[in-house]
């Protein structure tokens, strides 16, 4: 089961840093994050939940970016606003789904995350 997503007021965990691969390893499919070579399972399964939350927060933080961008390009108070639709094809997104980030990040822009708060992913 997933943690609970903090909200703006409560200060985000700090997950473990994802480090960049140079790019001789990352070409090799079977190399990622070096956990292949991490013989103990104990120490493969904490370096592997590590990376697995990293991964979390770096998603639901990308989100969050995504829909106060889709907010902003929406902002009907911009000469150059795009629609749901166009923001829908920029994003590779349905429509529907525009819809709901334009909203989601019109409510972080506000600071809107209350109990009724849902979020469209």
């Amino acid at each position: 089961m997933a943690e609970p997503k903090p909200r703006r007021n409560e200060p985000r965990l700090r997950p473990a840093p994802l480090l960049f691969e140079p790019a001789q390893v990352a070409e090799d499919p079977e190399h990622f994050f070096d956990l292949e070579s991490i013989d103990d399972p104990r120490a493969l399964l904490a370096r592997a939940t590590e990376l697995t939350q990293a991964f979390r927060a770096a998603t639901d933080r990308a989100v969050e970016f995504q829909a106060m961008a889709a907010a902003q390009l929406a902002d009907p108070r911009r000469f150059d606003r795009l629609t749901p639709a166009d923001i829908a094809e920029q994003a590779e997104w349905t429509e529907d789904y525009a819809k709901k980030m334009v909203e989601f990040g019109r409510d972080l822009m506000r600071g809107v995350e209350g109990p009724g708060h849902v979020d469209p992913v």
